[in-house]
């Protein structure tokens, strides 16, 4: 039997990727082990690659990856909920010196992962987790996103862009979600009301959307000056701020005069401190579910890369010429498996 994989091993910073034999990793107790089908590519993925993510704790030499979708092989000691054969998709390494998911096979903590969507195929579930698990903690976990409520998303055309719009829509709420004017259109498809925030100003959206009152959420994707503005626009007193890229120095005036909330969201957290993992993989049923009911799906790009092509995918990414989620294939599946 062989008991080794291929995979691309991030050598040093700044340096192309090389496809390597490894030992296959064998699952220690609380563990999968998993034959990866496809690996989600995301912005991390690069920075962690070209040196520029300190807070991801991966040193290189590297196997990267976050995201996958794959099938189970074997159990660990004391799994539970799994069996060989099943289809699974999970944020399940890549950072805190785990192996990514850029490898033929992958032993992850069965704590990160959960059934496969039916209704989606392996290269759109590989396309999800990462993204929809920061909106989910922003949005419900922080906070409660529900039905009533007016929810802004900054960079609506983004990963978590897309998914917090999807989300927050599925739980009743209305959505509204910035964008540059080629992504408008996209934003409009995906259930919100597009705003150009390139032509206009903050204080006149909140006008024209909420006729001053500023809104319930607003969740600030992009980071910097964008989290600025979403000071500017949330609700005085229940409104709440949440960022996933609030890595800045900010000025708080504007939301302390409001007398509103701002959260942080930290995706990485429960890789890096071993702490809420459970809540990763309930998280992922919640996404399983919204796909399957038809109220959540994620747009991949059509470039197929196989392993080999490693380097071409993350340049797609630095480039941003890719038009959705950029996916490594490691197992061939049928282009007509798409949705």
């Amino acid at each position: 039997m062989n008991h080794s994989m291929l995979a691309a091993i991030a050598e040093s910073s700044q340096a192309p990727q090389a496809v390597r034999s490894l030992a296959r990793p064998l699952p220690a107790e609380g563990q999968v082990l998993i034959r990866v089908h496809a690996a989600g590519v995301n912005p991390l993925d690069t920075k962690i690659a070209s040196g520029a993510a300190a807070h991801a704790r991966q040193t290189l030499p590297a196997v990267l990856g976050l995201d996958l979708a794959g099938t189970v092989i074997e159990l660990g000691a004391g799994v539970e909920g799994f069996m060989p054969g099943m289809e699974v998709f999970g944020m399940a390494g890549g950072v805190g010196g785990n192996q990514g998911t850029m490898a033929e096979y992958i032993a992850a903590d069965a704590r990160l992962i959960a059934p496969k969507p039916r209704q989606l195929s392996m290269r759109e579930a590989a396309a999800l987790p990462l993204v929809f698990i920061t909106a989910w903690e922003g949005l419900v976990d922080r906070a409660n996103v529900r039905a009533g409520q007016r929810v802004l998303v900054h960079g609506g055309a983004g990963g978590v862009g897309q998914a917090a719009i999807q989300l927050a829509r599925a739980r009743g709420a209305e959505v509204f979600a910035t964008g540059s004017a080629s992504s408008l259109d996209f934003i409009r498809a995906l259930g919100a009301t597009a705003i150009d925030y390139r032509t206009e100003a903050v204080e006149d959206y909140v006008q024209r959307h909420t006729a001053g009152e500023g809104f319930d959420i607003v969740y600030d994707t992009v980071g910097g000056d964008t989290l600025d503005a979403a000071f500017r626009s949330v609700r005085p007193y229940t409104g709440h701020v949440l960022s996933c890229l609030g890595w800045g120095q900010h000025s708080l005036a504007p939301l302390s005069f409001r007398g509103a909330s701002y959260s942080g969201v930290f995706t990485l957290m429960p890789l890096l401190e071993g702490r809420g993992r459970e809540q990763h993989g309930a998280i992922l049923r919640e996404a399983a579910a919204l796909a399957d009911a038809g109220k959540l799906a994620v747009r991949v790009d059509g470039h197929r890369f196989g392993l080999h092509e490693v380097n071409e995918a993350f340049r797609q990414i630095a480039e941003g010429s890719g038009v959705g989620k950029t996916v490594i294939d490691l197992l061939d599946e049928p282009a007509s498996a798409e949705q």
